[in-house]
């Protein structure tokens, strides 16, 4: 279609060619829609996102390699090299974004309306092979030397990291030899995560409801439980020094004074309710003589109950 109108041109019978071109006689540009703001010196085409975005507007991700139609503008000069500058609208939103081309860095700068979703990592960190700079490279051209010691170290370099990559390879083929098992384990993990995410938005969605919130909630942390339980700690109301006091004494009334070790409560009770017997019950009667019916009765035998035998041993004398 392109070759069939940029050769097969239709000429009016009245046209001049002393006008000029077809599209000055016709009095149209030959961008045609793409040039109806060239006297701004704006023109549109077909841009495509070199990267990752969010937008600001609808806060949605915009991947790499979206297109647009974007308005092109030149904005300066690095050396020789023009600088462009693209501005566009988000396919999802009315928010408009601005993009400017960086031929320093041989790379795109966001100026407004999105942010960049960074992915980017220093290669140097993680022992990736990085190509040499410009002057590295003039250097390693013109001085024999710095090209003899630079290829030494490459060399030893080489060496030491060899291990680490037999290593990785042996693992890569342990892993990976049974292809089956290695992606069912992989699913197995993509299911449990599905599940986890699921489950955490239901329980979002009834505390929400239950709290009466339309807010995004944020996963939980070990500091703000800490935060949570300082917090109520603080909102109970603290007692006075007499509060506290009288709570101490209360503590030492309540215990008992006999030692632990002979002494409980089932032992306590028998003692009670041993004192509020009668005095009949006790053995206490009117003497006949110089003894008692009780004593004449009981005398050769042994008392059965003794309230001190009950709380600890003691001599006759006591």
């Amino acid at each position: 279609m392109g070759e069939r109108k940029g050769v097969n041109k239709y000429y009016p019978p009245d046209y001049d060619p002393r006008v000029g071109g077809l599209n000055k006689f016709v009095g149209t540009h030959a961008l045609r829609e793409r040039a109806r703001k060239i006297d701004k010196g704006i023109i549109i085409i077909r841009f495509e996102m070199p990267y990752n975005i969010w937008c600001d507007g609808c806060k949605n991700h915009i991947g790499m390699g979206v297109r647009y139609n974007a308005e092109k503008t030149k904005v300066g000069m690095y050396y020789t090299t023009p600088v462009y500058e693209f501005k566009m609208k988000c396919h999802l939103c009315d928010n408009q974004f601005v993009i400017r081309a960086d031929p320093a860095n041989l790379d795109y700068v966001i100026q407004s309306g999105a942010r960049r979703q960074e992915n980017r990592w220093d290669p140097t960190t993680n022992e990736q092979v990085v190509p040499e700079t410009k002057e590295t490279q003039k250097r390693l051209f013109d001085d024999s030397m710095f090209k003899l010691e630079h290829g030494s170290e490459d060399k030893t370099t080489a060496e030491s990291v060899k291990p680490g990559l037999v290593k990785l390879f042996n693992r890569n083929e342990d892993v990976w030899a049974d292809s089956y098992s290695a992606n069912q384990m992989l699913r197995a993990q993509f299911r449990k995560a599905n599940y986890e995410a699921k489950q955490k938005v239901t329980h979002d969605q009834v505390l929400l409801k239950k709290s009466s919130l339309d807010i995004p909630l944020l996963p939980e942390r070990e500091e703000d439980k800490k935060v949570a339980s300082l917090l109520s700690m603080k909102l109970k109301p603290s007692k006075s020094i007499d509060e506290h006091m009288e709570t101490i004494r209360k503590e030492i009334i309540s215990q008992s004074s006999l030692p632990t070790s002979n002494f409980s409560r089932s032992k306590e009770d028998k003692a009670m309710k041993i004192l509020n017997q009668s005095q009949k019950d006790l053995g206490i009667i009117k003497k006949r003589g110089n003894k008692t019916e009780t004593e004449e009765k009981d005398e050769p035998k042994k008392a059965k109950t003794s309230l001190v035998g009950d709380y600890g041993s003691t001599s006759e004398s006591e």
